[in-house]
Formats: structure tokens, sequence, C-alpha cells
């Protein structure tokens, strides 16, 4: 990822290497088998997938690009795409809004130039709702302006779904396969800080 440190890009730039033995243990839920999914855009995509994947009803979150136009982007050449995570849930455990009440909790929705230390449109906070989902994310955009305890306006905008692509196999699941760059990195980037600045411990 292009951040503003050095130190990040070295990081980022071996995002291949050193792998982990440690494994993803989901949360033990009964699924039924039937599945919804939601497109959230957040920032550092690995940062939403690993903040969904252990939620409660979330079967998975894949890292990935949509927003634009380009055929079969990559990630050294994605154009107009931005980073996104597909969260894949069972709508009998938790549903669309719960999903999006998460979301909001875990990004900085005042910032709409970047999130945290990345900054630029590829890592812009988005919701790309299908129109079956749109009411429900304008809603949940609605009351989050009412109840969030800052002042600052909401600035992440509710769009139409368009194609989702996956990312590249080394950016699936990096938190997992790279715990030590990906925690050094996250909090390098004031992630976490920056959420509990806004939520507190919401």
């Amino acid at each position: 990822m292009k951040h503003i440190a050095i130190i990040f890009t070295a990081l980022i730039a071996a995002c291949s290497s050193a792998q982990s033995s440690e494994t993803y243990t989901p949360q033990k839920v009964q699924l039924s088998g039937q599945t919804d999914t939601a497109i959230l855009a957040g920032g550092c995509f690995w940062c939403v997938e690993s903040d969904f994947e252990n939620l409660p009803g979330v079967i998975e979150a894949v890292s990935g690009y949509s927003g634009g136009d380009m055929q079969n982007p990559t990630y050294r050449n994605h154009g107009q795409h931005v980073e996104v995570a597909k969260i894949v849930f069972d709508p009998t455990i938790i549903s669309y809004d719960n999903i999006l009440d998460h979301y909001w909790r875990h990004i900085d929705p005042t910032d709409n130039g970047g999130q945290f230390c990345d900054r630029g449109n590829a890592y812009i906070p988005v919701i790309y709702a299908r129109p079956d989902q749109f009411e429900a994310a304008k809603a949940s955009k609605a009351n989050i302006e009412k109840t969030k305890p800052f002042s600052d306006p909401i600035a992440v905008p509710v769009l139409s779904a368009k194609t989702f692509w996956d990312a590249e196999e080394y950016h699936q699941d990096y938190y997992i396969k790279n715990p030590r760059r990906y925690k050094f990195y996250r909090k390098g980037c004031g992630r976490d800080a920056r959420v509990k600045e806004l939520w507190g411990t919401e």
C-alpha cells in the first residue's frame, strides 16, 4: 500500500513473506446455510477484513476492489477502484443493519480523503449497496448522523454497487498470515487510536 511513511511502504512490499502458522478460528455459531453479502470500503482492506471476520454470523470477509470500471483490476493497476471487503454473512444470525452498525464503529466516517494514514481514492470509505440494500444503507447513515458522539459530519457516501473483484491471494487474510507485520502496520497507521477517539468504547 502507498502509505505515507517509508517504513510502511517497505513493510508492505514484503507482504508475501514471513508466513505465520496461526490460523483463523471463527466464532462457533450454528449457521443456517443462508448467505448474504455487503460490500464495504473503510481504508486498508486487510483491516476491514480483520474487523469483521470474528463477528458472530460473518462467514468470511474477502479483500477486493470495486467502484471502478476497469476489468480485472490488480493491486498494481486498479485505476479508480477502491479497496473494499466483501462481507459474507448468515442473515439469520446477523442482519445487514447490524453489519452496518459494526462498520460505522470501525472506521473514521468523517474522513472522505482516505482512512487513517492511507490517503487517496483507493482508501475512501464507501458503502456499496445493491438496489435491495440501498434504503437500509441510507437509513443507517441517517441514524448515525443523529446518534454519533462527535460533531464532525458523516462523509461516507452510499453508492450503487458495482462489480466486486477479488484481490490477489497474498492480500487475503493478511492479518492471519503475517500477524506481526499487520499489527505493526495497524498501530503505526493510527487506526485503533482514531477509532477510539471518535467512538470511545462503543
